[in-house]
């Protein structure tokens, strides 16, 4: 601690919760603030830019490309109050401590506090990558200055993502949909989901047997006396087994010279091998040994967490970043493996404490990574301190996420120093002939831990949810060569061969991982933005990619390969990695991209020109209706079947080659103005995934799941009535009546006549004595009946074609019902949350199903349904609600008619400051209260002219 206890200190954090904790391992000289995250940033709209920039051509970047790439930043709006704070703070101390995160966030924030603030005392830079008292005293003590190095790479990192998504997003406003966005990024995680699913679209199964017997050994036997072995040879050739199958046509890869079985070959053999005798042909004895896993870095912290926990990747960012703010863990955006020395020896202890000595190894084990140019250079993510507190010690400070979480980490930490798994592995060939002379071959592998060591504390878990553990053990007996051996079952096994998995986050992330996109920082953020842009969705825990992806990703692929170039986005990484470690300029690595170098690699931006040349250039070749049909096949009748991405959505649409008239492309991503001129459309129902648009469920979705169907001809007009399916659901419509089905109909049983009767819909029920006409009517809420502005609900939909005058007016004249119904029964009981272990239930509510605990409520988002929902994704999505907090209640309006005067005057006023410089003062009161009051007008009506702007502030994404 500094000896001048008299001066008094201003530190700086980004958070109120990292202030809290901090500020109680600081003596009284030491004033805890926090910025609140970023305090600058470039303009978000047209609205932020300043008036003395507005008429700059660059304005609309927030970026003057043609001198050094100068950004212009601006303080955010619901900042200003706490700058002002954090002003008046630096004023009054003798010196400023600016405490955010080590890492090229933490330091640019750093940086744009002290450009903001512009304190007239010393300025200092504090780092550390736990929050303990030794480590923020040890901070305070060993001050640094801003690394500019970290600093010039993080503000190209955002220059980059402003330049790509401001000119890449309006090519896709144009050629697909309004408001999408591209992203450095985004766009290449988003290719990889969509190249995933094209190949379970282009996936054909095959089917393949084999034998699996149950053997025996004759007698006593050391250990299990009976175990499994699987048919591996036949006459000596290899049985196929599924990498055997070429995935796109369901066929045996040319040269693979394997025995395909069928089931009939199958059953056959077995049949044949029946009651003849089995002996053991070789043993091959290995020993086992595993090593442990290297400690958590970012990517790994997610992907185990995604397996283990069922947490998405901002779900345990969140936790983790308050289990490091609340001192409990290092810092949690690394990747680095490295273990400090104080570290490594409290694992030591901790191990002998609870597993015994002979799970500490000689040694201390020492993890190099594999990411290459590490961003951070501090340690692995573990327990902060000197020494660890097991996760007991914290049952009561944590809450259940941050338990899970903290024990997750803690558990890898440990078992990272402890000692290797060893035992031993045997595989076992065993020979039968048949009774017709075929030799056939049996394998059976078995492994036996003999002592466990890691594996007490810590079990990696698999992407693949049928990979055997790797702390179980498969005992068999003690054989060896010409052994003979009895077969108790012989049963010949069907498989089928299976599509590549779809990415989940956790596979995703070590996907971009080892192709060298994105760092430590952006994972998270990554994951969030190709959801919430509509490019995926998640079922369970699966990734799904839009139809609106394949269009993006076909666009980009086409016309821009080298922007989502997997090689070109890590070298990039690469660069700016430069950039931190002071190898390059940030304004020749700008200047390169954007305007072209010859001195870039052969394929990549530089050297076609550069990203405004490309983007310019290419604009007028790409075809808007080429970029937004996906080809499915076609069908059994000759007609292309394709997925078209409209204004309103996807559809099918078929029709048969050169059938089809040149449709004019309107450019604004909507279908072409004659697109449905020839061919069956169909929509397609939100959630169904591409590689479910097979010939079959195509086929049914066109007869009536969704498309059009003619039922008939109207018997009293002679028109067609046509069921079809709108935005609301299905309908039928003959002419110009329209009716929607009711709730107790469905598309594919519908008949003529329930058709003609949805069509009397409102039904007249007769005239009232004072003239007014009685209606049976189906709404929103179900069926009722109506006179004039009196509504009463009937009691089921038959009553709607059977309900008398009489009765009708009997409801009319009844007092409405305003008591509470009874509590309608949940729609499914899902189980009990993982995370607070209280019962789980879906309910149907005003506004849709949402699934509730009892205390927090969540409704159930796009896409998803309670039948599909799983008890993952709901424990997930109240979690979210609970961190959230407590939605704040809206404030009543004032009914008092001065008072909602004066409150608008007062908002116009502020909208009018923002908007133009201070004028003149008025000479009368009266013309300022008009001026003002004009001023606002404008200000509500200027949001519609400024489309596009606002636009561009959607365009772009952080990655």
């Amino acid at each position: 601690m500094p000896s001048n206890a008299r001066s008094t200190r201003l530190v700086i954090v980004e958070s109120p919760a990292k202030a809290k904790t901090i500020s109680g391992y600081l003596g009284p000289g030491y004033v805890v603030e926090a910025s609140l995250g970023h305090v600058r940033d470039l303009p978000r709209n047209a609205d932020d830019v300043p008036a003395k920039y507005k008429g700059e051509s660059w304005a609309r970047l927030g970026v003057d490309v043609d001198n050094g790439f100068a950004a212009l930043y601006v303080v955010s709006p619901d900042r200003r109050q706490q700058i002002t704070k954090l002003s008046r703070l630096a004023k009054e101390v003798d010196e400023v401590f600016l405490a955010t995160d080590e890492d090229r966030e933490g330091e640019a924030i750093a940086w744009h506090l002290v450009e903001t603030l512009k304190p007239k005392v010393p300025v200092k830079r504090m780092v550390f990558h736990e929050i303990t008292r030794q480590a923020i005293q040890a901070a305070v003590a060993n001050p640094r200055e801003i690394d500019r190095d970290l600093v010039d790479a993080q503000e190209a990192r955002r220059i980059l993502d402003r330049l790509y998504g401001y000119e890449v997003s309006p090519v896709l406003w144009r050629k697909v949909r309004s408001g999408l966005s591209a992203g450095r990024v985004q766009s290449v995680a988003t290719r990889i989901v969509v190249e995933r699913e094209r190949q379970r679209m282009a996936f054909r199964s095959a089917e393949y047997w084999d034998i699996l017997a149950t053997l025996a050994v004759r007698g006593a036997a050391d250990g299990p006396r009976s175990f499994s072995a699987t048919l591996v040879a036949y006459n000596g050739d290899r049985i196929a087994t599924g990498k055997d199958f070429e995935p796109t046509t369901g066929q045996v890869k040319p040269g693979a010279a394997v025995m395909h079985l069928d089931e009939a070959g199958a059953r056959g053999l077995a049949a044949r091998l029946d009651g003849r005798p089995f002996t053991v042909t070789r043993v091959d004895e290995k020993p086992y040994r595993r090593r442990p896993y290297a400690p958590f870095i970012t990517s790994t912290l997610q992907q185990e967490a995604a397996r283990k926990l069922r947490f998405s990747s901002q779900q345990t960012m969140r936790t983790a970043q308050r289990l490091y703010e609340n001192g409990y863990i290092t810092y949690m955006r690394t990747d680095s493996v490295n273990l400090s020395e104080t570290a490594i020896a409290a694992a030591r202890r901790q191990i002998a404490e609870l597993y015994g000595e002979r799970n500490v190894p000689p040694e201390p084990r020492r993890y190099t990574g594999k990411v290459k140019n590490a961003q951070e250079a501090h340690e692995a993510i573990r327990p902060a301190g000197d020494h660890f507190r097991t996760p007991g010690e914290l049952a009561n400070e944590l809450s259940a996420e941050e338990f899970r979480l903290y024990e997750l980490i803690w558990r890898r930490t440990i078992a990272s120093q402890m000692t290797d798994a060893v035992g031993s592995s045997v595989s076992v060939r065993i020979r039968a002939v048949s009774s017709a002379g075929e030799e056939a071959d049996f394998g059976a592998t078995g492994k036996t831990i003999t002592e466990p060591g890691f594996l007490r504390a810590y079990v990696e878990s698999s992407d693949d949810e049928n990979a055997e553990a790797e702390d179980a053990e498969r005992r068999l007996p003690n054989l060896v060569k010409d052994q003979p051996l009895t077969a108790e079952e012989l049963a010949a096994t069907g498989h089928h061969t299976q599509p590549p998995s779809r990415y989940t986050e956790a596979s995703l992330v070590k996907s971009l991982e080892e192709l060298g996109i994105g760092r430590p920082s952006t994972y998270a953020s990554i994951m969030a933005t190709i959801q919430d842009r509509g490019y995926v969705f998640k079922r369970g825990q699966a990734l799904i990619p839009s139809f609106l992806a394949f269009a993006v990703v076909g666009l980009l692929e086409r016309h821009y390969p080298r922007l989502v170039d997997y090689n070109f986005t890590a070298a990039m990484e690469n660069e700016l990695d430069e950039i931190a470690g002071g190898d390059h300029a940030a304004v020749d690595f700008l200047t390169s991209f954007y305007f072209g170098s010859e001195m870039g690699g052969d394929k990549s931006v530089a050297r076609s020109g550069g990203l405004k040349k490309m983007v310019t250039e290419n604009l007028s070749e790409i075809d808007a209706r080429s970029v937004n049909s996906i080809p499915l096949f076609r069908d059994d009748e000759g007609r292309d079947v394709v997925v078209r991405v409209g204004r309103y959505g996807p559809y099918l649409q078929r029709s048969l080659p050169g059938a089809e008239p040149a449709a004019r492309d309107t450019g604004d991503g909507g279908p072409p103005e004659d697109a449905a001129a020839n061919g069956d459309r169909a929509p397609i129902p939100e959630g169904v995934a591409p590689d479910e648009l097979t010939p079959e469920k195509v086929h049914e979705l066109f007869l009536g799941g969704g498309g059009e169907r003619k039922l008939g001809e109207h018997p009293e007009t002679g028109e067609p009535i046509v069921l079809k399916s709108g935005r609301f659901g299905p309908y039928v419509s003959s002419g110009e009546r329209k009716s929607s089905l009711l709730r107790s109909q469905s598309p594919e049983s519908l008949t003529m006549t329930e058709a003609l009767q949805l069509l009397t819909l409102p039904r007249v029920v007769g005239v009232a004595q004072d003239g007014a006409e009685v209606l049976a009517a189906n709404g929103r809420y179900g069926p009722y009946v109506k006179r004039g502005d009196e509504y009463r609900s009937l009691e089921s939909e038959e009553q709607l074609f059977t309900v008398t005058l009489d009765q009708a007016l009997a409801l009319l004249a009844a007092p409405k019902t305003r008591q509470r119904r009874a509590a309608a029964p949940p729609l499914r009981e899902m189980g009990t949350d993982p995370l607070t272990e209280k019962p789980l239930v879906i309910k149907d509510g005003r506004f849709g199903p949402y699934v509730t605990d009892g205390e927090t409520n969540a409704s159930l988002r796009r896409g998803q349904t309670p039948e599909a929902l799983t008890l993952e994704e709901a424990s997930e999505m109240l979690a979210e609600k609970r961190a959230k907090g407590p939605t704040p209640r809206k404030r009543a309006a004032k009914k008092t008619a001065a008072k909602k005067t004066t409150a608008k005057k007062a908002s116009a006023k502020a909208t009018g400051t923002a908007e133009t410089p201070a004028k003149k003062a008025a000479a009368k009161k009266t013309a300022a209260k008009k001026a003002t009051t004009k001023k606002a007008t404008t200000a509500k009506k200027a949001p519609a002219k400024k489309a596009a702007p606002r636009a561009a502030a959607t365009a772009e994404s952080t990655d």
